[in-house]
């Protein structure tokens, strides 16, 4: 196994003073060398061929022991030193300080080809970072953010990747409930994969201490090393990257909000400056169409990151990025601007891909009504979002309001719970839907090939994913690879794999894991 080795990070930042690993505040230093703790008996559940390639590692090399050593963690790749990144964060609003990677350890940093990327391991042991944690995984988090990050790459949504899924053969303590019954399960390690895993965090951290000097260090370094398009000097180039930060991160949450995806903790150390979904936590998909639901416990009663309130958190988060990076900057207008811009471009990214769901290629301003009562009306009873938005391209030009309806109804949970009013709503919405595809230049085929290619048939159902753990819990790994396959291709028709384009069965409505989950899930 031969990996190209390019240590950028920790040969050009400063490195925390010391190696002891123990909780502990780190200052003036962007990462802490810290070493994973060996597992007992590591074995490979699953490794992403495709993902292996990007990094320059064949198939081969995934079934080597070199492979299996190095990424549980078991043994340092020649000429690395893994390490923890420092960064600190807003958590549900509030500033909490010192976080770091807690159960996170970056291995290296690769190059292949004109790309580079970091290697990280997830729940290899603890940090100086680890707080009151253990700095370890366990199997069922582990197989959601493994699959997820896939899915999400396959959905065209921009994310950290998934490289391998481990055991480590060894038992971790977790309280699943939060209830003071904790119970030992099978401890696992993710291999990440993505262009850093630096976040507004690691701004943030410099900032609150007014270590100016690691502030502009860490930005010149991002700058020169990820945003190599920057060619301005001085104050233009970090107002110039602050602004690249902005547009990727809101090119996110429109994917995000394409496809009904919640994150469930944008906390600012979530949040990566290459706007990309990183740190899978308690996500969810939209089952039902709900602004209103968050997938995490934590945020239930207050429900800071529900789904309808993703774009404006994102903004609120750069607005703590552009304070971290303001005494490099010094001209609150020039930020203002560029977050002031944050909400007119949204609005406009927003109503464009939501024109291609609904497959209207010739855009008008006034389809935002259309947009809006929709969203209204999706909400008033409990409509699948994935099977709606699918169904919607089996329409024709020439259907009648009633006929159109009749095929999208399968995806409400109750078509009973929708009363006469509503009904006739919903016909009148699809009165006017008829009208504005027929204004359109395509065939109903042409327009349906458009809109499955937005409007994915599969995503990663919640009780989908727990389906997957129990059986991968008892030793079963059948299920997780044929979901890794069909996630591949969410988009096609997949007809062998029928069964999982259907609504959340009821046993799933409220079962842990198929709903809601906590932080630590």
């Amino acid at each position: 196994m031969k990996l190209h080795i390019q240590n950028n990070f920790t040969s050009q930042l400063p490195a925390d003073a010391l190696e002891t690993n123990v909780p502990r505040q780190v200052y003036q230093a962007c990462f802490s060398f810290v070493n994973p703790i060996k597992p007992s008996k590591p074995s490979l559940v699953h490794a992403s061929t495709e993902v292996a390639e990007e990094i320059g590692l064949s198939k081969e090399d995934l079934l080597s022991d070199d492979f299996l050593n190095v990424f549980s963690g078991n043994t340092i790749y020649a000429g690395t030193k893994s390490f923890a990144m420092c960064y600190a964060g807003h958590q549900f609003g509030n500033w909490a300080g010192q976080l770091g990677d807690g159960r996170a350890i970056n291995l290296t940093e690769v190059i292949n080809g004109d790309k580079s990327f970091t290697l990280q391991l997830k729940g290899a042991g603890p940090t100086p970072y680890s707080r009151t944690a253990d700095g370890f995984a366990v199997l069922r988090s582990s197989i959601r953010e493994y699959l997820c990050a896939e899915a999400m790459f396959h959905l065209g949504v921009p994310t950290t990747r998934s490289l391998s899924l481990m055991l480590s053969g060894d038992q971790v303590l977790r309280d699943v409930l939060y209830n003071g019954n904790p119970a030992y399960e099978k401890g696992a390690i993710v291999s990440r994969v993505a262009p850093t895993f630096i976040r507004f965090g690691s701004f943030e951290i410099f900032a609150s201490r007014k270590d100016v000097v690691n502030l502009k260090l860490l930005t010149d370094f991002t700058i020169k090393n990820h945003f190599p398009n920057i060619k301005e000097d001085g104050v233009p180039k970090y107002l110039r990257f602050f602004e690249e930060v902005t547009q990727a991160t809101l090119k996110m949450i429109v994917e995000w909000q394409r496809v009904g995806f919640v994150h469930g903790v944008m906390n600012t150390d979530n949040m990566s400056i290459h706007g990309i979904t990183i740190d899978y936590g308690p996500y969810g998909w939209l089952e039902d169409y709900d602004s209103g639901w968050t997938p995490n416990t934590t945020d239930n009663q207050h429900k800071r990151y529900r789904f309808g309130n993703q774009p404006e958190i994102a903004l609120w988060n750069l607005y703590q990025l552009a304070n971290a990076l303001y005494p490099l900057i010094d001209d609150a207008k020039a930020l203002e601007a560029i977050l002031e811009a944050y909400t007119s471009n949204y609005e406009k990214e927003y109503l464009s891909m939501m024109q291609d769901k609904l497959g209207l290629q010739n855009k008008l301003d006034d389809d935002l009504f259309l947009v809006n009562r929709l969203t209204e009306l999706l909400e008033k009873a409990e409509t699948d979002m994935t099977i709606f938005f699918r169904n919607l391209s089996n329409i024709a030009k020439q259907d009648s309001a009633v006929f159109a309806f009749d095929k999208i109804k399968d995806a409400f949970y109750n078509e009973k719970d929708l009363n006469e009013v509503t009904l006739k709503e919903w016909h009148d919405w699809f009165e006017i839907y008829s009208f504005r595809i027929n204004e359109q230049n395509s065939t109903d085929l042409e327009r349906q090939e458009k809109m499955n290619l937005v409007n994915p048939k599969y995503v990663l159902r919640n009780y989908i994913s727990q389906l997957c753990i129990d059986d991968a819990e008892k030793g079963d790994y059948s299920l997780l690879n044929e979901l890794f396959e069909i996630l591949k291709n969410p988009y096609d028709e997949q007809p062998d794999f029928q069964k999982w384009f259907a609504k959340r069965p009821d046993w799933a409505r409220n079962k842990v894991g198929s709903s809601m989950l906590s932080c630590s899930s």
